[in-house]
């Protein structure tokens, strides 16, 4: 689960980055309009194949760990059910 998280905080890194570096860009660029919109679009195009790429090997991952996600999900529900019994019964 942790690989999870830690890929989501990945992702949001990455485009806080992008952001960020679109922004910086168009302060400090010394460049024309024209110039600064196709810098900005090849940018973005960049930006778009990292998340595809990224989203590619979250689907790859899961597909990779899905017996075990789903035995782990299970035995978390069993655990659940065999302790609410036991609540149950005292």
């Amino acid at each position: 689960m942790s690989k999870d998280i830690s890929g989501s905080n990945v992702m949001i890194a990455f485009v806080v980055g992008a952001l960020t570096g679109a922004a910086v860009a168009l302060l400090v660029a010394p460049a024309s309009g024209e110039e600064t919109r196709e810098y900005l679009g090849k940018r973005v195009r960049e930006g778009r194949d990292k998340a595809r790429e990224a989203m590619d090997q979250g689907r790859e991952y899961y597909q990779q760990h899905r017996d075990q996600i789903v035995t782990a999900v299970d035995r978390g529900r069993e655990a659940f059910q065999q302790a609410r019994e036991r609540g149950e019964q005292a």
